[in-house]
């Protein structure tokens, strides 16, 4: 063991993590279910689902078999001008789930190529048509990947410090706390009305890497129905609250006025392979069905549409539509709110918050409730010496554990958290 993490020190980067002055990294031998195993026996409970990618628990075999018969027959094939059954039953599957003003599904490989072709299509849709409508709009605190197009769309931080002369500009509005709903609505309506508005992004009910900060249905209602009024298009960036995170299947099933284009990808597989996938609707389409060779979408990938990939897809969506998980989704949400309800009033705790299977728990903390936020390191370490993977953002950590996770490993977890607690009312 001493010998793999000795070799992964020499030639391993790894993601958000310095390259000096950060813990050695803990090597994972197995897993099943909610459970990490380490070469030397520990069992940790993945409680942020290995970066909310799994739904159904590691090494599921029902997707794991998907896999393997579908690498034994085709494991890949280029895209263009050629297609396969796994994506064509994909599309079908996700077809089903999505609004029913949607008809094309575009593959890429990653939640953040999957905001980027959303963008894309945006701007060239108004191009397309010859109409200037530049200006795009986003909610202060976003985070919508590590691209540049969905850089320019997030919020500016130590994430985009670097890069920030090279980002596109972007009328920014601010997070739409239940406080300063009104003041939100009015700015980004003046904003709209002044013209030249192309398109709005966001993150459905909850900002994830920002801190899982959530906000109502009602008021992101009102900003898409101002939106689509004048014409503005609408992206909901679902690649974190897609697949049953907030208790539906989508986030935006939670609100009436459907978005224009949907980002998906983490839970889509399952948590098995990279895939990610822009759903497009009617309207969208409408200005790229043309013979004008010219106004065609130019954007692809090495790896689109991976058959492999589509099935551990197929195999996931099978599960996730079965009546057990619906059943499991309604139980960790009714457990999470208990908990909420529970530890609200605690000291230590500026607010608990939950939406469906997401559980926050921001703290109080001298200092700004950053990223970058020294406790950070204190909350990691707590829970991982007691086999919890928590990862905090800033003074905030969360619960987005597999949908296999059961009633007691729960209570486990929040007794850990309460422990927790009660040690920073100690010190």
């Amino acid at each position: 063991m001493s010998n793999l993490l000795s070799i992964d020190t020499a030639n391993i980067w790894h993601p958000f993590t310095p390259l000096a002055g950060a813990p050695e990294p803990l090597l994972i031998s197995h897993a099943k279910g909610v459970y990490l195993y380490t070469p030397d026996g520990r069992k940790i409970i993945d409680a942020i689902s290995s970066w909310w990618v799994n739904l159904h628990g590691h090494s599921h075999p029902k997707i794991a078999q998907a896999v393997a018969e579908q690498a034994a027959k085709l494991e890949h094939v280029i895209f263009a001008g050629f297609t396969h059954e796994p994506a064509i039953k994909l599309s079908e599957n996700l077809l089903k789930i999505l609004p029913s003003n949607f008809s094309k599904i575009f593959f890429s490989d990653n939640g953040s190529t999957a905001v980027e072709v959303a963008l894309k299509m945006a701007m060239q849709f108004w191009h397309n048509k010859g109409v200037d409508r530049k200006k795009i709009i986003a909610i202060e605190g976003a985070y919508h990947g590590d691209t540049f197009g969905s850089m320019s769309v997030g919020d500016r931080s130590i994430f985009s410090a670097p890069f920030t002369p090279y980002l596109f500009d972007v009328s920014f509005v601010g997070f739409p706390e239940k406080e300063k709903e009104k003041n939100v609505l009015s700015q980004f309506k003046k904003i709209i009305d002044g013209g030249g508005v192309g398109a709005f992004i966001y993150e459905p009910l909850v900002q994830a890497a920002g801190g899982m900060k959530m906000y109502s249905a009602q008021v992101l209602s009102e900003m898409i129905k101002h939106a689509q009024a004048n014409d503005v298009i609408c992206i909901a960036d679902e690649v974190f609250t897609g697949f049953g995170r907030t208790g539906k299947l989508l986030a935006s099933d939670h609100i009436q006025p459907k978005p224009d284009l949907i980002a998906l990808s983490k839970g889509l597989t399952g948590g098995t392979l990279p895939l990610g996938v822009t759903a497009v609707s009617s309207k969208i389409v409408s200005a790229f069905e043309t013979s004008d060779f010219t106004k065609t979408f130019f954007h692809g990938h090495s790896y689109t549409a991976n058959p492999i990939a589509c099935a551990a897809a197929n195999a996931s969506f099978e599960l996730l539509t079965q009546k057990e998980c619906e059943q499991n989704l309604a139980a960790i949400s009714n457990h999470h709110r208990k908990f909420v309800s529970k530890i609200n009033s605690h000291t230590a705790v500026k607010e608990a918050r939950n939406l469906g299977t997401i559980l926050a728990i921001e703290l109080n903390t001298s200092g700004q409730s950053s990223y970058s936020n020294d406790i950070r390191k204190k909350i990691y370490q707590y829970f991982i010496e007691r086999d919890i993977l928590l990862r905090p953002l800033g003074n905030t950590f969360y619960v987005v554990a597999p949908y296999c996770i059961t009633e007691e490993e729960l209570k486990h977890v929040y007794r850990i958290i309460e422990d927790f607690l009660n040690t920073l009312l100690n010190n």
